[in-house]
């Protein structure tokens, strides 16, 4: 319980993709982690813990093994920071009637109906000018607390087949959201720089995700479950940080790792995604610095593994015909091992005794789970990064309810499982 009251308080503390990066190098710098700049020239020393950032939304943080990577590999755990949402426009201010809304772009694929008649609030970063110079701004972490929108339904009244047809909005016309009064003399921009205090005219642009200002909660009769936002994937990263943590006291001959990218939810393909080059820039700068001789980063790729950690569908008593018969994992069950011959999932018969043997040795409880043959299997950060980086994977990941919603549901029990998971295998 512990644990997940941690999980949700990280959660609660980390709005946006920006604020994540922000939450965890808080963890890390509180255990020792010094931080590197991908710009300059890196000094490494076995045993000590750094980590490095890329555009403020990606971060790698990794512990320097007692042995060469050659000899021993890497230990990554892999993950990501974003979730799918909406985001403001650039120019968000729309005048309709008497009242002012904002203009929303969907980020990813939410269930958008879940945004609806929720408290909503605005969470990112501004860039924020501070000289003459092009390159002369800075970055600011913008988080508004209270309330300041809303997409409220249409009565149903007005809308009788909402029950039967389900809730759908346009997204141009029907999801800007409620801001004010058109006479209130509100300006959107105004507000953001006095929030931030600075000058409107120093701000250049922004990227400001909407979350829902309701904290995470527990529920059920004995409190075994827990709801948040952004459950699919800060579970995840939360889990892996704790993870490492935990295993900082224990020398291990392999560096350790977590990789926490931007950008999954929208495919990956980006400079701080998934399928970009900052993982591989990390390794063949971790393999440059420790290891002598041209043959050696190769060396550390086959002696490593990745495990890449999504959230999992659970199985929903509500609606059963939608899993696999077999393969049907439960919430509090333990973490789920992802499995598609597809290659959607990494996982492969290796990997998968792999963690199969580390959670009998851990005494945590595992579950398989394969998608229905007649339903498209979602993906992970998984494939790609094994594609890009050529090291043995597989796909973990704690099972939930309502994936994608502004509120999603999961085990207080399964964040201890996968803690305790994810630490078996950093020391594997």
């Amino acid at each position: 319980m512990n644990q997940a009251q941690q999980l949700l308080d990280f959660i609660d503390n980390s709005p946006s993709p920006w604020h994540a990066v922000d939450s965890t190098i808080a963890i890390l710098q509180q255990h020792g982690f010094e931080p590197l700049l991908e710009k300059e020239h890196w000094q490494l020393t076995a045993g000590k813990r750094y980590y490095t950032i890329r555009d403020e939304s990606s971060i790698i943080a990794f512990v320097v093994g007692t042995q060469a990577p050659s000899e021993s590999g890497y230990r990554i755990i892999g993950a990501h920071t974003d979730s799918p949402g909406l985001r403001i426009k650039p120019n968000p201010a729309q005048k309709k009637g008497p009242y002012l809304r904002l203009g929303v772009e969907v980020y990813g694929g939410p269930i958008i109906a879940t945004f609806a008649d929720r408290d909503l609030s605005l969470a990112g970063r501004v860039s924020i000018k501070t000289g003459d110079g092009p390159q002369a701004f800075e970055s600011r972490l913008l988080r508004i607390n209270e309330s300041i929108m809303r997409l409220p339904n249409l009565a149903i009244h007005l809308n009788r087949g909402v029950n039967e047809g389900g809730l759908k909005f346009n997204a141009q016309d029907e999801l800007p959201l409620i801001f004010s009064h058109a006479n209130d003399g509100v300006d959107f921009k105004g507000l953001v720089a006095e929030r931030l205090q600075v000058d409107e005219a120093a701000i250049l642009a922004w990227e400001l995700a909407v979350y829902d200002t309701q904290p995470g909660a527990f529920f059920g009769a004995h409190q075994a479950f827990i709801t948040n936002s952004q459950l699919d994937n800060l579970a995840s990263c939360h889990a892996a940080l704790l993870a490492l943590n935990e295993t900082l006291d224990e020398p291990t001959a392999a560096t350790q790792a977590i990789a926490f990218f931007d950008h999954e939810e929208v495919g990956s393909c980006s400079a701080k995604g998934a399928d970009g080059s900052f993982l591989s820039d990390v390794l063949n700068r971790i393999s440059a610095t420790l290891d002598d001789g041209s043959q050696s980063h190769h060396q550390a790729i086959a002696n490593s593994y990745m495990l890449s950690a999504d959230m999992a569908h659970a199985w929903h008593p509500n609606f059963t015909d939608k899993h696999e018969p077999e393969h049907q994992p439960i919430i509090n069950g333990g973490p789920v091992i992802k499995i598609n011959t597809n290659q959607r999932y990494t996982t492969d018969a290796h990997t998968e005794a792999l963690f199969v043997s580390i959670c009998e040795a851990a005494q945590v409880p595992y579950q398989k789970f394969v998608n229905r043959s007649d339903l498209a299997c979602g993906s992970t950060i998984g494939p790609m990064s094994a594609a890009r980086t050529g090291i043995r994977s597989l796909d973990v990941g704690n099972p939930m309810w309502a994936m994608h919603s502004i509120r999603e549901s999961a085990g207080a029990t399964d964040h201890d499982y996968m803690i305790r998971a994810m630490a078996g295998f950093l020391r594997c």
